[in-house]
């Protein structure tokens, strides 16, 4: 395709709600002393940190923050990974993912101890066996840590944050398969509700540190929760996030290209509602934004691989298919039950071959008139990149300012466009 046949690209910037905790630390440590004379607690006793496999803004300052407060109380605190199958569905696997997200002793003043070991709870009315990291349950208490999010795959009340981490989470391999495969027969809230409340029971959570984000990926607020009240401001939290959560400028589009997938972004990678593609039986698409292509570029490191959720996108490049650990994406897709999550998309050389064949693959649409999206992330929407189709109308939105005027689509010379947030001066335009 001739240099012609590109949209030329214009950067906006995103107004969105800038609620933001100014320090966090002294935010949770304020909370922690609030309820610790409703804590259950004795000096020496053990605390098993359940730390979740996602990116949160400023994780070792918050990780920091609740095990300084822990051994303020005299007590003694480590960390357990908890996610499911990520960290391909091994021990020493999740270790690397609590590493790689910056939680190493050295930043946090607690060791991470990693096992696939659960303890059977029992089980649900429903009949679902409900199982907990050994580690975490054999500790004195349990403290629960995530952020508050819409989920990937269903809908409900709560969708992702502590009630989904202590049954998904702390349920380890063996238990989010078994979760995953209830959720089929029984929907995904109820599973997660049944399970978490079989765990509040039984276990000794200590309180859970739920914090949300607003579109500019900062901490928007963080709440420190006893083990009773965990269910119900979840619900207001979540409530919350979804009314300052990021989303794309637009609500339609003829191709999206996404720079970088990750497990630290989302479950499935990207964020499936921000691009309005979720694809799985049982769960509505929707309704909104409409796009009809989906190209990714890349993985994170932090990923290892772990390329679950790449199966909804149309195309992917060559540079993100030869990252792809096909055992520890194939581990996390049949755990999650999500089959349709681990197919192997159409593979092209680089950005340029795989935007040009989603441009052919759109209809018969002028190039004046074709809409593409451009961004890093899913988690990144402060700024996006729109093709000058979208021009009539930005100057209708007073949320968008236009950062960067209209110009070629810039790719190296192996194809591939220059990073988002730099700019390459040995690119050239194509």
């Amino acid at each position: 395709m001739q240099a012609s046949k590109f949209p030329k690209m214009i950067r906006v910037k995103q107004q969105f709600n800038n609620q933001r905790v100014p320090d966090i630390t002294r935010q949770i440590t304020q909370q922690i002393k609030d309820l610790s004379s409703n804590m259950p607690v004795l000096p020496g006793q053990t605390v098993a940190v359940a730390c979740s496999s996602r990116g949160l803004a400023d994780y070792p300052k918050i990780v920091k923050a609740i095990v300084d407060n822990l051994k303020g109380l005299k007590l003694k605190p480590f960390l357990v990974p908890a996610m499911g199958s990520h960290g391909a569905g091994t021990a020493k696997g999740q270790e690397q993912v609590l590493l790689h997200l910056g939680l190493t002793q050295e930043a946090v003043g607690a060791k991470i101890l990693s096992s696939l070991d659960v303890v059977d709870l029992g089980k649900t009315k429903e009949g679902i066996p409900v199982m907990v990291d050994r580690l975490a349950f054999e500790a004195d208490h349990i403290v629960l840590i995530n952020r508050i999010k819409k989920h990937t795959d269903f809908m409900g009340e709560f969708e992702s944050g502590l009630m989904k981490l202590m049954v998904i989470g702390l349920g380890k391999i063996a238990g989010a398969g078994i979760y995953h495969q209830a959720m089929m027969s029984f929907g995904a809230s109820n599973v997660i509700a049944a399970g978490a409340r079989n765990v509040l029971s039984k276990c000794n959570i200590l309180f859970g540190v739920a914090t949300i984000e607003n579109g500019y990926g900062e901490v928007a607020d963080v709440g420190v929760f006893l083990p009773d009240e965990i269910e119900q401001k979840e619900k207001a939290f979540f409530s919350r996030s979804m009314e300052i959560s990021p989303k794309l400028p637009f609500d339609e589009a003829d191709i999206i290209l996404i720079d970088e997938i990750g497990k630290e972004i989302s479950g499935a990678g990207f964020d499936t509602r921000v691009v309005g593609r979720i694809r799985l039986p049982g769960t509505p698409e929707p309704s909104k934004p409409s796009i009809k292509r989906i190209i990714l570029s890349d993985i994170t490191k932090i990923s290892e691989g772990n390329a679950c959720g790449f199966g909804l996108a149309d195309i992917i490049t060559r540079r993100l298919a030869t990252k792809v650990d096909q055992a520890a994406t194939d581990t996390n897709t049949i755990v999650s039950m999500a089959l349709e999550m681990g197919k192997t998309p159409l593979v092209m050389p680089n950005d340029k071959e795989a935007l040009s064949l989603a441009m052919r693959c759109i209809g018969f649409v002028p190039l004046d008139q074709i809409k593409i999206i451009r961004i890093k992330n899913t988690l990144c929407l402060s700024e996006v990149d729109l093709s000058q189709a979208y021009t009539p109308l930005i100057d209708d939105r007073s949320n968008l300012k236009i950062i960067r005027q209209a110009r070629d689509m810039l790719f190296d010379t192996n194809g591939y466009l220059t990073e988002f947030f730099s700019v390459d001066t040995k690119a050239v335009p194509i």
